[in-house]
């Protein structure tokens, strides 16, 4: 039996890559930190590692006694912190001391799927609209996706190590809590937009990074590449929050489009008190700059011709599935 170990299991998208590895009869092992929540990991097949990726020690006992795995997922990281530095020590500098870790215990994996973003290459393209594509020069202007820049060029550097980088857009579905709050607004009657020039924006779907990330392991000449992931549509900035409508019924909505000069003071104003209180903010610097961006067109065809993928999700139907599953848990 193959066994598989995803890392930060217990978060939005590691939770469904650990069900669908169930699902396949892998050897599942789910790795976290003891105070993860277990929600959504509730199978009694699943093994429970715990990893201290701050700590190399502690780290190299932990892995030295276990097998050898035969793949790894590496989705651990953060995508919001009270202090911009721990980006750069958390998504760059643990993501090393795990994979040098592995490398010095000869436990290197037959493939490391590492868990990037279409963030690291930041606002480019911005006057033409074309799709970003591999061969375009990242410039991050976010500090998540400048520590997973740093993450990326880390592995890029490193000798006979098998990993296959994966740059989702924005991930959405079931559990995910960042796109819910635009419902949750929608359903108090208020809808909010960023800046008034054209912006085109991408999505893909839950389930679809997790077909992706396992046609990585399953290719076996697919090493050393990098892939980004969408569902290979492109929308408007209204689109995404018209279907939330649509499946809300139809509820009277107050829409506002806010010039991002005054966006970015109330981001910035919002960062700077929830900074001193060292809590996270929903708006602050990074969130600010994401908003503002105009262009989220990236090319998928590499993920399509060298791993066959095939989103099985257009935001219509990701939408409907997700508001659903909303309504369900009692979110909505």
């Amino acid at each position: 039996m193959e066994r598989i170990l995803i890392t930060g299991a217990s978060g939005f998208v590691g939770s469904f890559l650990v069900e669908e590895a169930l699902r396949r009869g892998m050897d599942t092992w789910a790795g976290m930190r003891a105070t993860s929540s277990h929600r959504y990991l509730q199978d009694s097949r699943i093994h429970f590692l715990e990893l201290d990726f701050a700590h190399p020690d502690k780290l190299e006992k932990q892995l030295q006694v276990q097998d050898r795995f035969d793949y790894i997922v590496h989705c651990a990281g953060v995508t919001k912190c009270a202090d911009s530095a721990d980006f750069d020590r958390v998504n760059y500098g643990q993501t090393r001391n795990f994979v040098e870790t592995l490398i010095r215990l000869g436990k290197a994996p037959r493939r490391f799927v590492f868990i990037s973003t279409l963030s690291v290459f930041g606002p480019i393209h911005e006057n033409t609209y074309e799709p970003i594509k591999e061969n375009d020069t990242p410039q991050p202007n976010t500090a998540y996706g400048r520590s997973k820049l740093k993450a990326e060029r880390f592995l890029q550097g490193l000798t006979d190590f098998p990993f296959v980088i994966l740059r989702p857009t924005g991930i959405y579905g079931p559990r995910e809590r960042d796109y819910y709050l635009m419902a949750e607004s929608i359903k108090r009657h208020v809808d909010v937009a960023a800046g008034f020039r054209r912006q085109d924006l991408t999505f893909v779907y839950v389930q679809d990074v997790v077909q992706a990330v396992f046609l990585s392991l399953e290719k076996e000449n697919v090493v050393g590449r990098s892939y980004f992931l969408s569902d290979g549509q492109v929308y408007s900035s209204r689109t995404f929050s018209d279907l939330i409508i649509r499946e809300l019924g139809n509820p009277f909505v107050l829409r506002l489009t806010l010039p991002l000069c005054v966006l970015k003071a109330v981001s910035l104003l919002a960062g700077w008190l929830t900074g001193l209180r060292r809590k996270t903010s929903t708006l602050n610097r990074d969130k600010y700059n994401i908003m503002k961006q105009r262009n989220w067109q990236c090319d998928i065809t590499p993920a399509m011709c060298e791993l066959d993928y095939r989103p099985s999700y257009d935001l219509d139907r990701g939408v409907r599935e997700t508001v659903a599953w909303y309504k369900k848990e009692g979110w909505l």
